[in-house]
């Protein structure tokens, strides 16, 4: 197959240069259909139990994602209490709520809560905060002093130091958050004051790091595209023969892209990374093939047959390294994320696409090139003065052939300080940390959460189990219906969990309108009908219940003690905060009632507020479920992990009532799971894709031990990179897991071509020696070559104001750099003090 490949492509050169050209206009048609999705929580799939959850929770408490607006006056002596200020907030609500996608009457603002306070004995009044214009200090000083008798507005709505106030705009789809965003900032340019307006919030966050996304994709690929080229154009001196490796990638990049997309996938963060990720890999091959066609080719030789013996000697390390890399990223296909198993398998694809295209479409375009621009080339190349690389290749050699035990020692010195890093690594991530700390994001995010107890959500639901609750039901039924047969027209008709209460409040109603027209003999049965109906009921309505509400309490105490949550809110704050005032508004009073029918009407009195469907963002209408919204000030993966944990103590620690169980919800703990997932998934494919290159290298080198020299570069990198990352603090987070696959595909590349070249070169001499002094020559040269085009070629990515492309760039110039050192260094060393075993194990061979 090498053969034919090879021949066709210098036989037909212009076939194989139009064939890629209409492929790539063919599946480049394709990416105008784009359709983007930058919601992360579609990493997770539909089915996922956690993600039912959290949409289930919901629905169930009309709970939306919300864009959290900061105002901030540090200038003015009370704060955001002046006159300005408010009504600066009053208009910005109003405002806000005509903007497409906004859902208006659940804004949360000073200027849309209402104000509670006592009407008369047993009575309470509910009026707008701040829907009229405040006049003057008065007015604004009035408005302070009522905010303060709210608890549930202190550090939500009003920070405690009185220097901020907040707007929680709540929208009917993420998808919407930049957008609806970048209207919020538009209409705050209008308004006149020295307030300072912050606009944060996960929803935010993550559909704007989506839009910058695709902006830096723009400007970031074709900048290192540029950089890459300029760095080649130093190394061959010929624009026309460094355009080839250019269009080989461009040409996979289009066509992987416009396949996926063909395909009726959309194109998620992770997929929009895909040319980033596959430049680098769709280069590669192609330098190695410039780098020693430009070392061998010399003036007047013919061209066809300098780049048929380049490839001869090239095809078997690229087929090898593309092996390995497709497997490495294919391996993502195993993983729980739907995201990166496409990232992974269209990845894979493309690398699949440029070997391909490497070995047909670069010998094709060399040999398609003019005879004098081939023979300028030649002469170019061999007259040009690497002075540079020539040393850089000496010391290699020198500390290979002289102090090769030296060398292996520093290796695994090396080796024992990335296993103390890699203990250190700590597994975390948060979205907004994705923007640099200058972005507006971040610091909105920093600033707003010095001001309130948090702008990350999440929600813990307390659910009551209707299971023991009907059973016990259905038998007291039946033994009623044994005792007065004339009730079995008005039993309950649905004992399913999900129409129970229903059920149950319907036949009650049945029930006491029979009591009317019933025969005197009818009453004891229909009245002790009524009566375990009404208690069946006040069970279901558990969350009624003062013991209950008190264990929600204590609860709430739990987590605010434990200094990982800024705040909470539940129904007991409403039921303490409306009772206090029915009571006659003393502070002894903000307690929670004594009876279930005292709680039942506290909450009655707060439905006649002008907001009374914010009560069912706390409980359930039917009373059996609870939630608990809970405020962070980090949306850190590791410090939501700490709440859950602290939540899971404290009910070791005081049992769940019976028949209830809790489940958590909110985009903070979602973050949670999917970017758990993501990077045990990672974890778990980089170590498959690890064995499983193993084996390939064992077998396509017919080595066990060839097989292990060849994970040695890889595993000592990886060991490095990470080592590293635990060393300095860097987070394991979701672009780090990422570039595990990559670390893998290009850690192996440099150590085939070695040893590849190593065998092939010792088959021919049979003399060690001269064989580790050939291997300096242009196999070191190209290896060297390469590292430093990617490792360099990606640096502008650090310019990016988003971190994970600077990740990316440091991460390509470390794994270049410290894979290509250790593939100079380590492997000739162990060659050195081992090439007698080694090679006489192989070629049945004696060495001098």
């Amino acid at each position: 197959m090498k053969e034919h490949l090879i021949q066709f492509a210098l036989l037909h050169p212009k076939r194989i240069l139009w064939a890629t050209l209409i492929l790539t206009l063919a599946l480049g048609l394709q990416i105008p259909r784009i359709v983007v999705d930058t919601d992360p929580e579609n990493m997770l799939p539909a089915e996922q139990p956690d993600r039912i959850i959290h949409d289930r929770i919901k629905e169930q408490f009309n709970l939306y994602d919300l864009i959290v607006v900061g105002v901030v006056n540090t200038t003015h002596p009370e704060g955001v209490f002046n006159p300005k200020t408010l009504n600066n907030v009053r208009i910005l609500s109003e405002q806000i709520k005509r903007i497409d996608g906004v859902i208006s009457q659940e804004l949360m603002s000073l200027a849309a809560v209402d104000n509670i306070t006592q009407e008369g004995p047993g009575t309470i009044r509910f009026n707008w905060m701040m829907n009229h214009e405040v006049v003057d200090q008065a007015d604004a000083t009035t408005i302070k002093r009522q905010t303060e008798r709210l608890p549930m507005f202190m550090d939500t709505l009003v920070s405690r130091d009185g220097k901020a106030l907040a707007i929680y705009v709540p929208i009917a789809s993420k998808s919407a958050s930049h957008r609806i965003s970048t209207s919020i900032r538009d209409l705050t340019q209008t308004l006149i004051g020295d307030d300072q307006y912050h606009i944060t919030g996960l929803p935010v966050a993550e559909d704007t790091f989506g839009v910058e996304m695709f902006i830096q994709m723009a400007i970031s690929a074709p900048l290192a595209a540029l950089t890459i080229f300029l760095l080649m154009w130093v190394f061959f001196r010929s624009f026309a023969l460094i355009t080839a490796p250019m269009l080989v990638a461009m040409a996979s990049v289009i066509m992987t892209m416009g396949g996926l997309i063909g395909s009726g996938f959309t194109v998620h963060i992770m997929s929009s990374m895909i040319p980033i990720f596959l430049m680098p890999i769709a280069v590669v091959d192609s330098v190695h093939i410039l780098s020693e066609f430009a070392e061998t080719h010399k003036p007047g030789a013919d061209a066809r047959e300098s780049i048929r013996k380049v490839l001869r000697n090239l095809f078997q390390p690229m087929l090898f390294t593309s092996i390995t890399s497709i497997a490495g990223f294919a391996s993502l296909a195993f993983t729980p994320i739907p995201p990166v198993q496409v990232f992974g398998i269209f990845v894979a694809i493309g690398i699949a696409l440029a070997f391909i295209l490497t070995i047909t479409f670069i010998p094709a375009y060399i040999v398609s090139l003019s005879a004098d621009r081939i023979e300028a080339l030649a002469s170019r190349h061999h007259n040009h003065d690497s002075k540079a690389m020539q040393k850089t290749m000496s010391a290699f050699y020198m500390l290979s052939a002289r102090w090769s035990k030296l060398v292996i020692v520093l290796g695994l010195a090396l080796a024992g300080v990335s296993v103390y890093g890699i203990q250190r690594i700590q597994i975390n991530d948060n979205p907004v940390r994705w923007f640099k700390e200058s972005h507006g994001i971040r610091i909105a995010d920093r600033i707003l959460n010095e001001h309130f107890a948090g702008t990350y959500d999440a929600y813990l639901v307390l659910k009551q189990d209707h299971t023991a609750t009907i059973t016990e039901f259905m038998s007291k039924q039946q033994q009623l219906l044994e005792g007065h047969p004339y009730l079995r027209g008005l039993t309950v008709e649905h004992t399913s969990a999900e129409h129970f209460a229903k059920s149950i409040s319907d036949t009650l109603s049945r029930v006491e309108d029979n009591v009317f027209d019933a025969a005197e003999s009818e009453q004891d049965g229909l009245k002790q009908f009524i009566e375990l109906l009404e208690v069946t009921q006040g069970n279901i309505k558990a969350f009624q219940s003062p013991e209950l509400l008190q264990y929600v309490e204590t609860l709430q105490n739990s987590l605010a003690e434990s200094g990982l949550v800024g705040k909470s809110n539940a129904l007991p704050d409403v039921v303490k905060t409306v009772y206090r005032e029915l009571r006659g508004g003393a502070e002894e009073n903000f307690r929670l009632p004594d009876t279930q029918n005292q709680v039942a009407q506290t909450l009655l009195s707060y439905q006649s507020s002008h907001r009374p469907n914010d009560l069912w963002h706390f409980v359930t209408a039917d009373y059996d479920s609870a939630a608990i919204w809970i405020q962070l000030k980090s949306g850190d993966n590791k410090d939501m992990s700490r709440v859950v944990d602290s939540v899971a103590t404290f009910v070791a620690m005081n049992p769940l009532p019976d028949n209830l169980s809790i489940e958590w919800g909110g985009l903070t703990y979602i973050n949670v799971v999917w970017q758990d997932a993501m990077v045990n998934g990672m974890l778990n494919s980089l170590l498959g894709a690890f064995i499983m290159v193993f084996v390939m290298m064992t077998l396509l080198f017919r080595s066990i031990i060839f097989g292990i020299l060849a994970m040695i570069p890889l595993s000592l990198t990886i060991a490095l990179i990470y080592g590293l990352i635990g060393i300095v603090g860097k987070d394991y987070d979701m672009p780090v897991a990422v570039l595990s696959s990559l670390t893998l595909g290009l850690s192996v590349d440099f150590a085939i071509h070695f040893l590849e070249r190593c065998r092939a070169i010792f088959a021919d001499k049979q003399n060690w020696p001269e064989t580790l002094k050939e291997m300096f020559n242009e196999p070191g040269v190209a290896i060297t070559r390469n590292a430093i085009v990617i490792a360099i070629g990606f640096l502008p990515l650090l310019a990016a104001p988003l971190v994970p492309y600077n990740t990316v760039g440091i991460f390509l110039a470390s794994i270049m750099a410290a894979s290509c050192i250790i593939t100079l260094a380590l492997l000739p060393a162990i060659l050195q003090t081992s090439n007698r075993f080694l090679f006489r194990q192989i070629f049945q061979g004696d060495q001098s």
